[in-house]
């Protein structure tokens, strides 16, 4: 089979070529494993994270790829659900340990052992992957395969932020950062809270436009003072300036929640502008995501066929997967980008 790896940490600035094409075997499912015919990839974010090293896999070379549509052509022993032929996802979440304590509370996302599709584990730049029967979801009929691939990471985390967020409906909320996750976010969230005025922040005037298209009711920059207080900010963005601005639009007791998997240390300088009184007194909180579990991605699925979400897709071929990449790297965002496998 064709797969891409990554046989070591690159900067992108200058190897402009991070992935290689490769001829593979065709792997076999294990025990609880299935055999899938990938049909499309989402690229995202985390994968720049795991070629310039700041969430580097444990060793190389390894598939990339964590938002995987594929169709089961094999099961292994023990595996009596999916079905052959049936049409599933697989997301970041690859396994976890299922028997330490924060699995046993439904937190595997916070396991010690919490394994990522695509760093931990061969993932969907390949034409077949081998995945966990407990870790893959059955897609609804109304997605085609590259809609389908961005709810499985940019949809999915991104509703897991916004529960975090502990908004109602009426309560105005921001968004910092306008790519793949946000723009699914602010649609889900005008689903869910009908009646709340969802405000974008974002340093491109492109993206400011794009955000007002799909139903926001103000954008402006990174820094900009939102028109009211925010009740909650879910920040996407990978540095700390536009975190710290939030907090200045949060009203008493709001929260940001930072929905990354890593903050950029050349941004660092941002930090010593955190001041006390204006950015955290009046109890405002900050809190993090980290990684997603399997409930989450079957309650956003279920969200997204009952809204029948469209998500906001460039579609690129397999070949595709560096520009794919690098196109993602040089900001030449809107919405999601899909790799079409088969």
């Amino acid at each position: 089979m064709k797969a891409f790896v990554l046989d070591r940490v690159v900067d992108l600035s200058v190897m402009r070529q991070p992935l290689s094409m490769t001829a593979m075997e065709i792997p076999e499912p294990g025990e609880d494993e299935v055999l899938l015919r990938v049909l499309a990839c989402g690229a995202c974010h985390t994968e720049l994270d795991e070629i310039e090293g700041r969430t580097p896999p444990p060793r190389f070379p390894v598939v990339p790829g964590h938002q995987v549509v594929g169709e089961v052509v094999a099961r292994g022993r023990g595996v009596d659900r999916p079905e052959t032929g049936e049409r599933v996802g697989v997301a970041w979440i690859y396994s976890s340990c299922g028997e330490c304590e924060l699995c046993q509370q439904r937190k595997e996302n916070l396991c010690a052992d919490f394994r990522g599709t695509g760093r931990d584990a061969h993932g969907g730049y390949a034409e077949y992957m081998v995945a966990k029967a407990d870790y893959v979801y059955p897609l609804p009929d109304c997605f085609s395969n590259e809609e389908a691939a961005p709810l499985l990471c940019a949809g999915a985390v991104g509703y897991r932020a916004l529960k975090l967020l502990n908004v109602s409906n009426g309560q105005a909320l921001g968004l910092t950062g306008f790519g793949a996750s946000a723009h699914l976010v602010l649609k889900i969230a005008r689903f869910l809270y009908p009646d709340s005025l969802v405000h974008v922040f974002a340093r491109n005037p492109v993206e400011r436009d794009f955000a007002l298209k799909l139903g926001a009711v103000w954008a402006g920059d990174t820094t900009d003072a939102s028109p009211l207080p925010l009740v909650g900010v879910i920040d996407t963005t990978p540095v700390w300036l536009p975190g710290i601005a939030a907090l200045e639009n949060l009203s008493p007791g709001g929260r940001l929640v930072i929905n990354a998997i890593r903050k950029e240390s050349a941004d660092i300088d941002a930090l010593a502008k955190l001041n006390y009184v204006k950015h955290l007194w009046m109890e405002k909180e900050v809190k993090s995501v980290a990684n997603i579990t399997r409930a989450d991605v079957r309650e956003f699925l279920q969200i997204a066929e009952a809204m029948a979400l469209r998500p906001e897709v460039q579609v690129y071929r397999f070949e595709e997967a560096n520009r794919a990449l690098l196109d993602i790297k040089e900001r030449r965002i809107r919405g999601a980008k899909v790799l079409r496998i088969a």
